[in-house]
């Protein structure tokens, strides 16, 4: 509406949450949030967003913290400043989509944890999957923040699908679905200045709610399309502080608040507060200085207006092709991207959305197309994720659904009614394995992220031990140089044990795995077996796997490594054993489904390459491994 271009804009600060996210991985731990927090209190942003998004997920993964102690102990330093989530719709924080009994009790315990505003959003842009949410948030009294994904099939706003109508139509939907306020999320920094005046314009002749514009720094353009988007009018932008802002992550606060100083838009923010806020972050900055290494030399990926991957999958996908020895085929990553967006129907890249297209655009790219398939492609094939904007291929759909147990023909329904109710069950799950009556909170861990929120309840309560990546608490640069100047204590002597290696050996076009085992004289061969050739297409093995530095083999606790003469399988890319299909002893049929394999937050089936018997399992649900461990060696 027009009056309100003579209205302050408001700010949203994101330093907490999605800028962290996508410059330090979400790494950013509690104890230094507190340090900081008492001073964003002061400053008078319209909101802080300091949960949601990866945080829950992270935290109880990597960081060892419990996700529902943030907000709490947050809003004892920040009592006058609203905290702001970022939810996914029907996939709450996780990476499925849950039944409503979960999607309600989520929002009653995020409420009472102290998230003020939710920002609920869907990947797929499908209004039905905010249903459950928006229920659940006006039944808890809370602020209900619709969102629309901004994504496009060209370089400018317009064409067949991503166009003015689309948005606005979207925007009346929201609002009377019963939004109070409504965000443009721009996830990857695609929106152009032109574009988002033309776009904000129109949504304030449209709707009646307040119109804030999320935007991220990545290709260059948000700054210039905030300044266009608050001369159309907006009611609130999303800002960091500097030393977290910029590259992936929103534009920097401190610039908005000089250039919009004196005008009848000035936000009216203390700027001398804010920058002692980046002092304090600068200093922190010392110790996640190893996350925020950069491989280019340019801050701006101006590559993104083409491939569209937003800042926190680039950052993501970097790290999982990094560890999967194949940073060299990002570039065809890249380029593949677009391709399999276009063939599940033009997609907006945001979670989960982006990780299923990052991840199919990977496995295409080091296996050829589409000859390994994730189940979450498999579902999205389906319609559980629900509509996408445009038409998917519907040859590739077909062949996609061909062997899905649940069926060949899509579903047109909302994907939540096929769901039943969880909690119940999943309380005494829960109750079972760690031995007492479990808190909602706990449960709700547990539904998100059935492995690692297992393993987090066990261990608080002293039933496993921590995983190693808990006790790897970024250290400030003067205990990192402290602890590589100490001599390293003498470690207790240890019985020896035979190490067991594997190599690949290639001997003209023939590839083999050599098993070698350490005696006094060294290594002796133990096996001589050929190396695993190229299996069926939903399998996970890639045709040419590169020879590699010896890797230690895989080895079940409690039982020492021996060589077994069969067909190893191995890891075609790191990531987490989810669960084993079979056990050792069991005949299996080429094709059929050995373990779930994590990578990528994707789940990938591992099948069997041939008919046989499983002779030797090697690890252990819940197990990370690499690229290339064998898994299993079947006979």
């Amino acid at each position: 509406m027009a009056e309100d271009k003579g209205k302050p804009v408001k700010i949203t600060d994101t330093t907490l949450r999605d800028a962290h996210q996508s410059l330090l991985a979400t790494r950013l731990r509690t104890e230094d949030m507190e340090i900081i927090a008492p001073l964003l209190d002061q400053v008078g942003f319209h909101s802080v967003e300091m949960w949601g998004g990866a945080t829950f997920d992270v935290m109880h993964r990597f960081l060892g913290e419990d996700p529902w102690e943030r907000p709490k102990r947050l809003k004892k330093l920040m009592p006058n400043t609203p905290f702001q989530m970022l939810l996914r719709g029907q996939n709450l924080v996780g990476y499925r989509h849950y039944p409503d009994d979960v999607v309600e009790a989520f929002v009653e315990e995020a409420a009472e944890a102290g998230i003020d505003i939710f920002r609920v959003f869907d990947a797929l842009n499908d209004e039905r999957n905010f249903e459950a949410a928006f229920r659940a948030i006006k039944k808890v009294g809370k602020h209900i923040q619709g969102s629309i994904s901004y994504t496009l099939t060209q370089r400018k706003l317009g064409g067949p699908v991503f166009n003015l109508d689309y948005y606005v139509k979207k925007a009346k939907t929201i609002e009377s679905m019963g939004a109070d306020s409504l965000c443009i999320k721009d996830m990857a920094g695609l929106i152009s200045p032109d574009d988002a005046y033309e776009l904000v314009k129109a949504l304030k002749e449209e709707v009646r709610i307040p119109i804030q514009l999320h935007c991220h720094a990545t290709s260059g353009m948000a700054c210039m399309a905030y300044i266009k988007a608050i001369e159309a009018g907006v009611d609130v932008i999303d800002c960091a502080c500097a030393p977290l802002s910029m590259r992936n992550a929103q534009p920097a606060v401190e610039p908005f608040l000089v250039a919009l100083e004196g005008t009848e838009r000035d936000p009216k923010l203390p700027l001398d507060v804010i920058l002692k806020i980046d002092k304090e972050i600068e200093k922190l900055m010392d110790k996640y200085s190893d996350l925020l290494k950069m491989s280019s030399a340019s801050i701006l990926d101006v590559e993104v207006l083409l491939h569209q991957i937003p800042g926190g999958m680039t950052s993501n996908l970097l790290s999982q092709l990094k560890e999967a020895d194949a940073l060299d085929k990002l570039d065809d990553v890249h380029a593949e991207v677009p391709r399999v967006r276009k063939e599940l129907g033009y997609p907006p890249l945001v979670t989960p959305t982006s990780q299923i297209v990052g991840v199919q655009a990977v496995l295409n790219v080091l296996f050829g197309r589409y000859k390994m398939v994730t189940d979450e492609v498999k579902d999205y094939m389906y319609g559980l994720y629900g509509k996408p904007p445009a038409p998917v291929d519907a040859e590739l759909q077909k062949k996609i659904l061909a062997d899905y147990p649940k069926g060949q023909t899509p579903i047109t329904c909302r994907p939540a009614d096929l769901l039943e109710p969880e909690m119940e069950k999943l309380t005494k799950e829960v109750e079972e394995f760690i031995g007492r009556k479990p808190s909602r909170k706990e449960v709700l861990i547990y539904a998100l992220y059935p492995t690692t929120g297992k393993r987090f309840l066990r261990v608080r309560y002293g039933l496993e031990e921590p995983p190693k990546e808990w006790s790897e608490v970024p250290a400030k640069k003067e205990e990192k140089e402290e602890a590589a100047e100490a001599p390293a204590p003498a470690a207790p002597a240890q019985p020896q044990v035979p190490q067991v290696r594997t190599f690949r050996v290639n001997i003209g076009y023939e590839s083999f795995d050599v098993v070698v085992q350490e005696t006094t004289s060294g290594y002796v061969p133990q096996q001589i077996a050929p190396a695993p050739q190229p299996v069926a297409p939903t399998a996970a093995q890639p045709s040419q796997p590169r020879p590699s530095a010896a890797t230690p083999a895989a080895q079940k606790p409690a039982r020492p490594p021996e060589a077994v003469e069969g067909d190893a399988i191995t890891a075609p890319m790191p990531g987490t054993i989810i669960k084993y299909e079979v056990q050792e002893g069991e005949r299996v049929k080429k094709g059929q489904t050995l373990l779930i394999l994590e990578a990528m937050k994707m789940e990938n089936r591992i099948v069997a390459p041939k008919d046989g018997v499983v002779k030797q399992i090697l690890k252990s649900a819940g197990d990370h491994v690499k690229r290339g461990e064998t898994l299993i060696v079947i006979g």
